[in-house]
């Protein structure tokens, strides 16, 4: 599911930058307590265990403060209470913005950048895998793929917002 649909030079682009790039983190987790609500009356997600955010780098992470997709877990869970598993999948390497690549190279330069660090933790459950925009989707599936190698997992996704690449 996505909440809202992206579009260039729209308040939601303007409002998305705030929270990614200016530090406003209340902005994130607004936008989740809204994503939980509607995933919450459309009841298409009732037996999620755990909430999972797409991982940043960590020293992208440390630059900016936090990662966006937590801070809309956060919210979401917070309306779902639901817990959010912040550290059982991490990015392996930096990679560079998807923004300006095409749709191969983003699926290429996702390849292979994701661990799941802790397979017990993850077995035989349902999560909801977290982020802020999807395009192509390159990234959600590389984290998905990581996740579903755990025996008996099943993946499902919220963005906040989706966009034609």
């Amino acid at each position: 599911m996505s909440l809202l649909y992206f579009t260039k030079d729209s308040s939601l682009q303007n409002l998305l930058h705030q929270l990614k790039y200016k530090g406003k983190k209340e902005i994130g987790f607004y936008f989740g307590k809204l994503m939980g609500n509607s995933i919450l009356y459309t009841q298409r997600f009732a037996a999620i265990d755990a909430l999972i955010p797409v991982p940043l780098f960590a020293s992208r992470e440390k630059r900016r403060g936090y990662n966006q997709a937590t801070v809309l877990c956060d919210g979401i869970a917070e309306i779902l209470k639901t817990p959010v598993l912040k550290n059982v999948l991490v990015r392996t390497n930096a990679t560079e913005t998807q923004t300006h690549k095409t749709r191969i190279e983003r699926w290429q330069n996702m390849e292979g950048r994701f661990e799941l660090k802790n397979y017990d933790a993850v077995a035989n459950k349902h999560f909801l895998l977290v982020d802020d925009v999807i395009t192509t989707g390159a990234t959600l599936e590389a984290c998905a793929q990581e996740i579903l190698s755990a025996e008996g997992t099943k993946v499902s996704i919220a963005t906040l917002a989706y966009t034609s690449a």
